[in-house]
């Protein structure tokens, strides 16, 4: 019988600099799928069109010694050039991008509208029945105004997923 891990999972987020080249996102997909890891988030971006360079940004959960074992895995893989945990660096800018659908008239409308507006979030579409918002925040502040939208009429939630960069003048 495998050992048990009592080790309380941590959410990390993870940027890695890879080749912008077919097939590399799906190995470092299928090396989370392949070994039972979650990915929570992901984004990706060529960054560098010169070096055909592209960013991937992970959020994953995990216990610290599963943490360690992906980072590790990831650095492995060819097409992978750099891998930085920025959970682990402590200083790093999360955000992520949403779109809200709403449907509503009357108080609702209002409600909605002084909801987003306290969330900073734009309108971006209206209609006689409907609003779109647009927010940017930390992940945590859009899971509070998707929550806040769910009794007025939330309709439906598109995200982008985090986006990551560690602070300071240094490159990743």
């Amino acid at each position: 019988m495998p050992p048990v891990n009592h080790e309380a999972p941590e959410r990390h987020t993870l940027s890695l600099l890879v080749d912008n080249e077919p097939g590399v996102l799906a190995r470092i997909v299928g090396l989370f799928s392949g070994r039972g890891y979650n990915i929570d988030s992901l984004t990706v971006s060529e960054v560098s069109h010169d070096s055909r360079r592209s960013r991937i940004t992970v959020v994953t959960t995990g216990a610290p010694m599963i943490i360690e074992q992906i980072k590790s895995q990831l650095d492995r893989l060819v097409p992978v050039h750099r891998v930085v945990d920025l959970t682990v660096t402590g200083k790093a800018v999360e955000r992520e991008l949403a779109l809200i659908k709403v449907r509503g008239k009357g108080e609702i409308r209002q409600e909605a509208l002084l909801i987003a507006d306290s969330f900073r979030a734009r309108t971006v579409d209206t209609t006689l029945e409907s609003f779109v918002f647009e927010i940017t925040g930390k992940p945590e502040k859009i899971d509070q105004f998707v929550s806040l939208l769910e009794p007025l009429g939330l309709v439906e939630v598109s995200r982008t997923g985090v986006a990551a960069i560690g602070r300071g003048p240094d490159a990743m």
